[in-house]
């Protein structure tokens, strides 16, 4: 109902200035929903600010307020005779008329209501999952991956053209430890496409990085090794290459099974650009030399000993960093030269906030943020256990994303074979492998998303595969009951009627509901928040669970069947797009 609160907000204000010509300059209706739904559809709390200035008790100045609304037919068209509650909120409530309006303005409608931004040149770009090459996705990427997603979705659905960006650890000193490691252990991986597979490639990673920690002969050998990669030597960039290849192919295997989409744009796409990022960062002054050292000190940001923390750029040694990488990337995505966008957002657990603080920082103070340009980091707590502590396997191992998935589905094919069994029903194979897939990777999804992602979750298959409370399965079960009124013979997508007729409690709550989708995606959108959308389906299923349990709608009489169906259908494209901006698929049956 964005459009319309956009009207009432106008009409209060052109209200407040009939009454309040003198406080023209501190006129603000503060119009916002209604806290409880006895109170309305909107209140405007205006007045309360208003009583200083004029010298006047709240409830006297909504009085006149609300006077200047009666008397306006434009108002008058929209909403009933408002009302003043406690010390000068003022209550709006919609004529049904305007609502039933509202509704078969909606229905066929394939943005159901939600405005499209005017299209902007500028690129927003989402940077999500950065798995590291030679290392297997794990339970750790699972949040970034899927919220990354939901608002690379949200905010195309909204209408900007986004830049999906996966920025994977493909460079570096790893690869000088990994390149050495498998010259002395498994020489054939680095010149024969998946000559191991990538477990093995795994624990030779971890079997370099212990040399490497222990070992001074071969860190020695493996910074060497960097040098000669960095420099183009041909048998290393090969070597390279392979093992890159062989780690994208598996990440993509996951990607497909969760419906992410991703431009690869590695750490070695930067590279290139590292020396001019020290370069400019010396010509603007902000480079110092600290314990030989190219550092930038922060503003604003002290050490334990009150002294301003740096940010180092470019080590003593010479070489570059993960800083120096990411003011290299925002240098490239916000110039001209490069993406030039207008956006960009970091999907990262919360332990890098203070990083991304610190190069954010630095990158406006070299000027290249132009004034227009955003940089917003959406930081995220752990996937923990039922113990509360971080998810781990019973060895103690980082769970793997591919396992965790595998679980679900497999917990969800046998939770669905049960309940078939109970109902004495017989369905094909394929119907259960494609309904447990549905509803497994949804589970795990909505269960993320469901979650304030700047808090911790526990992970429990247990209440995310329920059919009952805030969990997909519950949603997917509400499109599925809307789905059985069709196959029973309601045609969802029949002719409307003259006038659409709404006459019971439930069905107005329902459609006020359905009303607020495009508001909530506009949260989102701003707020960065998918919890919201989560939340909003949620409540939106539990209210048309209550329409559909207590109004009849295929024995109703002409017009309120059709009314009813046409909120049927409603409601169900209303919780299809939600279900879709959240990565999940709708089902029919299940």
């Amino acid at each position: 109902m964005l459009r319309i609160a956009q009207t009432l907000e106008a009409q209060l204000r052109a209200a407040m200035q009939q009454a309040f010509p003198e406080a023209d300059g501190e006129l603000n209706p503060a119009l916002g929903p209604a806290s409880k739904p006895e109170f309305g559809d909107f209140q405007a709390n205006g007045a309360l600010a208003l009583a200083k200035p004029l010298k006047q008790a709240p409830r006297q100045i909504a009085a006149a307020i609300v006077e200047q609304l009666r008397n306006s037919p434009e108002f008058s068209a929209l909403a009933e005779a408002p009302d003043i509650a406690g010390p000068g909120f003022i209550n709006i409530t919609l004529k049904p008329s305007v609502l039933a309006a509202e509704v078969r303005q909606r229905i066929g409608d394939p943005r159901l209501g939600v405005a499209a931004v005017e299209q902007a040149e500028a690129p927003v770009i989402v940077d999500f999952s950065s798995p590291n090459i030679a290392k297997e996705m794990h339970v750790g990427h699972l949040r970034s991956t899927i919220i990354g997603d939901c608002l690379a979705r949200v905010l195309e659905f909204r209408g900007h053209q986004v830049l999906r960006l996966n920025h994977v650890g493909d460079w570096g000193t790893q690869f000088g430890m990994l390149i050495t490691h498998l010259k002395q252990v498994a020489p054939e991986a680095l010149n024969t496409a998946d000559a191991i597979d990538l477990g093995d490639l795994v624990a030779f990673y971890r079997e370099a990085k212990k040399r490497f920690d222990d070992d001074e002969a071969f860190q020695t050998t493996s910074r060497e090794e960097v040098v000669k990669l960095q420099g183009g030597d041909a048998t290393s960039l090969k070597a390279w290459g392979l093992l890159c290849d062989q780690s994208r192919r598996e990440f993509q295997k996951i990607y497909d099974r969760l419906d992410i989409r991703l431009s690869e744009r590695g750490e070695s796409f930067y590279n290139p650009q590292l020396p001019a990022v020290v370069d400019d960062l010396r010509d603007s002054g902000l480079l110092v030399t600290d314990e030989g050292a190219g550092c930038v000190f922060l503003e604003g940001v002290v050490g334990k000993e009150g002294k301003p923390l740096p940010l180092i750029v470019q080590k003593s040694d010479g070489g570059f960093n993960y800083a120096t990488t990411d003011l290299a990337a925002i240098r490239y995505r916000l110039g001209a030269a490069g993406d030039g966008a207008e956006r960009v957002i970091y999907v990262t657990d919360a332990g890098q906030a203070a990083h991304f603080a610190g190069v954010f920082q630095v990158a406006k103070r070299a000027g290249w943020v132009p004034a227009a340009a955003s940089l917003e980091h959406v930081p995220f707590g752990l996937v923990q256990g039922d113990d509360g502590k971080k998810l781990k396997t019973r060895a103690g191992d980082t769970v793997r994303l591919k396992d965790l998935l595998d679980e679900a589905v497999e917990r969800a094919q046998a939770d669905l074979r049960r309940r078939l069994e109970e109902e004495e029903r017989q369905e094909s194979d394929s119907f259960i492998d494609q309904v447990a897939t549905t509803v497994g990777l949804a589970a795990v999804k909505y269960a993320d998303l469901s979650t304030n992602r700047i808090t911790n979750y526990q992970f429990s298959f247990e209440r995310m595969l329920a059919l009952t409370g805030n969990t997909a399965p519950y949603l997917l079960y509400a499109v599925v009951r809307i789905s059985g009124i069709a196959r029973k013979g309601g045609a969802l997508d029949g002719e409307l009627p003259e006038q659409l007729v709404f006459e019971e409690p439930q069905e107005w709550a329902l459609i006020r509901q359905l009303l607020q989708l495009d508001a909530v995606i506009s949260e989102v959108e701003s707020d960065l928040l998918p919890n919201r959308l989560c939340t909003y389906l949620f409540e939106l299923s539990q209210s048309f669970n209550r329409f559909y349990d207590q109004v009849p709608v295929l024995k109703a009489d002409e017009p309120m069947r059709s009314s009813r169906l046409a909120l049927c259908r409603l409601a169900a494209d209303t919780l299809k797009l939600g279900l879709s901006l959240l990565g999940i698929p709708s089902l029919e049956r299940m």
